[in-house]
């Protein structure tokens, strides 16, 4: 893969389902000021993405989010946080879809709405379609990763080009400006500073800015990761951003007054068909074929993005079993390159994901919590490799020392407190779940299994979780106790940051077994290589 072809694996995956309903979502609650949350979240997701942008360089390998902790705190570390991605990345081909069917509800009974909830939920027949598409994004992924990136461009190209015409059609066509600051919808913040926070991480916000992951995980698959994987992952989230600010912006102004009326402001909007918002506020504003656009896209944008997540999910499985957390079967590759163990495992997680959630906004939260929590690995692990290999070469090197990789911490710890108790505690349940795993495949596969690296992982990595989870609960966000307050919050994440950043410092391996494991991925790199060659 190319520089472009990279680029365009995180922004095809960035521009899934999540701009099709995060415009509506964050306005009903922040209101106008919603534009702030996705300029917020883009900076948040910069300073992640800044520091997976030295790593990756440092380490091009597949599956970089699940490797990079396995090579600075062993074992116990890498898996908690491959199991956490593994996760995050295992639903969203099943969001995806759902996107995608409630969109097309106004084709075919794909979804119920729920009045009280807001939801739509699968029927029978989406159930049914779904279980289809899940088996498509397999099926095209066992061909290949060039075949892959055959596919992306041209999509993404697609997604660009329908997202920007509805930037400009909304602008030209209907644009109120009075929809800004009237007091009788709310005024501009009707959700106030919690709204604008909230909205970051349940809105669909920040989980439409998660796929600049790509450029680490498809770092191995890459001709020159020095220049192309920093310029994919920043590349990625800048020019999103701006996209995604500039359609908020068109779909604030483009609400026709009356529905805002009818709904006595933005913080209940609702309007005709708005379980495809972008596609009924242009059949209301009278642009009928950018409505006929939009549906057609709400299938193709969420399908390039499922396939892309289903390809990542994949290497990341692959990634696990190579750092002997899971087991074999998982790294074998087909002989054009496909980990077919690991698509058919994610085909068959992805219809089991459907049940307990089964609508877009069930699930959105989830996600964006189980992926940022993984990411907040990455900036823990650059600032240890500082200290145990600081000759190491760093093609692309952050400045500022270790001001970039706390804050990237610590807006990890912001983004899942904002979620809310009601979406976390699920998220936790499922870590604890896949301690269990551990455990069995410990104490049943003890040939394979690797040491585990107790006091490198479990110092830092059990207080951290135990703290969120703690902090969530008692926290004032969706379900939360609401002993602490929305100034409070940033304290309280402040210095959690702060305590688990200066463990993970205190703990991590010696520079001889980092070496260790960088030589032996550089090996299992290099046998990947020749592999893939052999096999094209």
């Amino acid at each position: 893969m190319g520089r472009v072809s990279l680029l365009f694996a995180g922004v095809g995956s960035i521009i899934g389902s999540g701009w099709l309903f995060g415009a509506l979502n964050a306005a009903k609650l922040a209101g106008p000021s919603s534009v702030f949350s996705w300029a917020i979240a883009a900076v948040m997701i910069i300073l992640i993405g800044l520091c997976f942008a030295e790593l990756g360089t440092m380490f091009p390998v597949s599956g970089g989010v699940v490797r990079f902790p396995h090579l600075s705190f062993g074992s116990f570390a890498s898996f908690t946080m491959g199991w956490i991605t593994w996760i995050a990345a295992a639903t969203v081909a099943p969001i995806e879809v759902e996107g995608a069917l409630q969109y097309g509800t106004k084709w075919a009974h794909f979804t119920d709405a729920h009045a009280d909830s807001g939801t739509h939920t699968l029927t029978g027949l989406g159930y049914g379609v779904a279980v289809v598409a899940m088996a498509f994004f397999v099926a095209l992924n066992y061909f290949g990763i060039r075949w892959f990136a055959r596919v992306n461009n041209v999509l993404v190209w697609w997604k660009l080009v329908v997202i920007v015409a509805v930037i400009v059609a909304f602008f030209v066509t209907a644009f109120h400006g009075h929809n800004f600051s009237a007091k009788e919808y709310g005024g501009f913040a009707p959700g106030g500073a919690k709204g604008i926070f909230t909205a970051i991480s349940t809105a669909g916000i920040t989980f439409s800015f998660l796929g600049f992951r790509q450029g680490v995980e498809l770092a191995g698959e890459t001709d020159n990761p020095k220049r192309n994987v920093p310029f994919a992952i920043i590349g990625s989230v800048a020019l999103t951003a701006v996209i995604y600010v500039l359609l908020e912006l068109a779909f604030i102004g483009a609400v026709p007054g009356h529905d805002l009326s009818s709904s006595h402001g933005w913080l209940s909007l609702s309007f005709t068909n708005d379980f495809g918002p972008l596609a009924a506020i242009s059949s209301a504003i009278g642009l009928g074929w950018l409505a006929y656009v939009l549906y057609v896209d709400a299938v193709i944008s969420p399908a390039d993005t499922g396939l892309i997540y289903t390809t990542v999910t994949g290497r990341i499985s692959y990634a696990m079993a190579r750092n002997k957390n899971a087991p074999e079967g998982l790294a074998k590759t087909t002989r054009r390159g496909a980990p077919l163990v690991s698509l058919i495992v994610t085909f068959v997680v992805g219809l089991i994901v459907f049940l307990p959630f089964p609508s877009w906004q069930q699930l959105v939260g989830f996600i964006t919590s189980a992926t940022v929590l993984s990411f907040g690995s990455g900036p823990i692990v650059l600032a240890a490799m500082r200290r145990q290999i600081p000759d190491q070469p760093r093609p692309f090197k952050v400045p500022g020392g270790d001001i970039i990789p706390f804050l990237a911490l610590y807006s990890a710890n912001l983004i899942v407190y904002w979620a809310g108790w009601n979406t976390n505690w699920k998220l936790f349940v499922t870590i604890c779940i896949g301690f269990v795993f551990l455990a069995a495949f410990q104490i049943f596969d003890k040939g394979r299994a690797p040491k585990l690296d107790w006091k490198a992982g479990v110092t830092w990595v059990v207080p951290w979780l135990v703290g969120l989870a703690i902090i969530s609960w008692v926290g004032d966000y969706d379900g939360g106790l609401g002993y602490i307050g929305l100034g409070w919050g940033f304290v309280v994440n402040l210095a959690l940051a702060a305590i688990v950043y200066f463990l993970a410092l205190r703990v991590p391996l010696p520079q001889a077994r980092v070496l260790q494991h960088i030589e032996e991925a550089r090996e299992e790199a290099r046998v990947e290589a020749e592999e893939l060659g052999a096999a094209h």
